[in-house]
């Protein structure tokens, strides 16, 4: 026992003699990759992908054990094909990888760099303007109860999502939001897409979320349609029920419910508007839904 420590030891001592720095920033940006990795694939359908690739690793591994022959084969067969089948099977989830880091602060950071200071602030308060109609228009179909689906857009663009309506590229006010989602009006089935504070698209055709399973069975069609886009983009969406008028709001798979006029206004502020500093510089928002009065989260 006592020349196994010390061999342990001394294996130990010797490897802290041959340790650099680099090994260090290699560990740690691993260990970053690992973790970003697991967040990515926890909860959705990757998780359970990633169980079925463990138990198929662990049989190969037994059949090493135990010279299982026929079964060895099968899974070597199997596996130099492995590399293409892992791409095909996990494309969702490796684009949503690639979105997420593209979402990063620093594709944030290099965001920022290509506009102005003025540029920014005009924005900003445009973004703001837009935000305080839409507000308005959601208390106004609160109490109406007229179903609304109102999609912000951030940094992932929606080029493929707006082809499917009517571009429109109006100004934001109170009585156009409303009639749009008039409910004999032309468009009022689709969603609005908003762009940079302007009102870009509208009947636009939104895929619905594919983990049904986890979403409660009073949300219809409008609010699985938001919560399909967003596990899909960085967008914000603004979710008005016509059976009971409550306004809920979905953000990466996440449905939150119950604001008032005041909350949305409140939470779509914090979220959307950029924050500029004196030298122009946009400060990365990292926040969550914090504002509505019941956060009802529905997981996905």
């Amino acid at each position: 026992m006592w020349d196994a420590i010390s061999t342990a030891y001394n294996w130990f001592i010797a490897l802290m003699m041959t340790f650099r720095a680099t090994d260090v920033l290699d560990i740690m940006v691993v260990s970053f990759i690992i973790y970003n990795l697991i967040k990515i694939v926890r909860e959705t359908r990757a998780e359970q992908l990633v169980k079925g690739i463990i138990i198929i690793l662990v049989a190969f591994a037994i059949s090493t054990i135990f010279n299982l022959k026929m079964l060895n084969y099968l899974f070597t067969s199997f596996f130099q094909f492995s590399v293409l089948a892992v791409l095909i099977v996990f494309q969702p989830e490796l684009r949503s990888a690639l979105e997420h880091i593209g979402r990063s602060r620093i594709g944030k950071y290099w965001t920022s760099l290509s506009s102005g200071n003025g540029v920014e602030e005009n924005r900003a308060k445009q973004i703001r303007r837009c935000i305080n109609c839409v507000a308005e228009a959601a208390g106004n179909f609160q109490k109406t109860k007229t179903g609304a689906l109102i999609v912000f857009e951030r940094q992932t663009k929606l080029g493929d999502i707006i082809d499917t309506g009517t571009i429109v590229n109006a100004e934001p006010s109170v009585p156009f939001i409303g009639n749009v989602f008039f409910n004999k009006a032309p468009l009022h089935d689709g969603a609005m897409i908003v762009r940079d504070g302007m009102i870009y698209a509208a009947g636009c055709i939104l895929p619905l979320t594919k983990n049904n399973s986890s979403v409660s069975v009073d949300l219809g069609t409008r609010h699985r349609a938001g919560l399909g886009i967003s596990e899909n983009s960085d967008a914000v969406i603004v979710i008005v029920s016509e059976e009971t008028g409550n306004i809920s709001m979905a953000i990466n798979g996440v449905l939150t419910r119950n604001y008032t006029r005041e909350t949305l206004n409140a939470t779509l502020d914090e979220l959307l508007v950029p924050k500029v500093t004196e030298k122009g510089e946009r400060i990365p928002i990292l926040s969550g839904i914090k504002k509505g009065r019941k956060n009802d989260r529905e997981k996905q």
